[in-house]
């Protein structure tokens, strides 16, 4: 295959295991998932490649099988929000999806990434068939509107400490991203891109963070040993001066 071909053109049929990763595959009938399963494709997104585009139409409704995606868009002033990152797991779009619009957002990979999709026209028909999938839906809506939320706060935090701190909560968020477990494998500059600040600000920050006794810095990611401190429970921390790198 081609390097230049396109997403679409790269899309292959999912392995047993990738299966087994998604979440929502289990709430469904055995009729409603050999259906499913048999529509699921599967493709590699290439670091700094689009998953989706502001403006073009919805055909699939996307999941993280492995990697790390950033989803944001543009302001009228041209400055770039993030509303989410989407690690291993996380499925996106669900809004978008059901109502057959264009999309609102870009979707980029920050990584090599594995991402699965499934057609529009099939995730209808499941809405249409499994009430598990209906729920799950559901879940994921208003789940998803307040990270939408939480994300307009976070970008209006001026503290690094804070911004670092509630970008890290969401990206462990239980109902979005179940996959994740108290240990993320991300970078500085993967971490500075989801939070927009410099790769300095974001190691000031970490630094901080550990301090506190909210995250310890571990080899190629960090682990969660407080979430709900992250997730803004009052708490102030001072700037540590930061000499680790992840």
């Amino acid at each position: 295959m081609s390097p230049h071909a396109s997403l679409y053109q790269r899309r292959r049929a999912p392995h047993a295991a990738e299966v087994a990763d998604i979440p929502w595959i289990p709430v469904l009938q055995p009729a409603e998932r050999e259906y499913a399963v048999r529509q699921l494709m599967v493709t590699e997104a290439e670091p700094g490649e689009y998953v989706c585009r502001v403006g073009k139409p919805v055909t699939y409704w996307f999941g993280v099988i492995e990697g790390l995606l950033k989803m944001s868009a543009e302001d009228s002033e041209g400055r770039t929000m993030t509303f989410a990152g989407l690690p291993r797991t996380g499925w996106f779009g669900e809004g978008t999806a059901l109502k057959r619009e264009i999309y609102r957002y870009d979707i980029q990979a920050l990584r090599k990434s594995s991402v699965c999709g499934i057609p529009v026209d099939a995730f209808h028909w499941l809405l249409d068939h499994s009430l598990g999938f209906n729920r799950f839906v559901m879940h994921q809506l208003n789940e998803r509107l307040a990270q939408f939320i939480s994300a307009r706060e976070i970008d209006r935090l001026n503290r690094p400490e804070e911004r670092v701190a509630r970008t890290l909560a969401a990206l462990f968020n239980p109902v979005l991203c179940p996959g994740v477990s108290d240990v993320l494998r991300i970078t500085q500059q993967e971490l500075a891109y989801l939070v927009g600040l410099s790769r300095q600000r974001v190691n000031e920050a970490l630094a901080a963070l550990q301090h506190q006794g909210f995250i310890r810095i571990e080899y190629g990611g960090l682990r969660v040993l407080d979430l709900q401190a992250l997730r803004g429970q009052g708490w102030l921390v001072k700037p540590q001066r930061a000499d680790f790198d992840l």
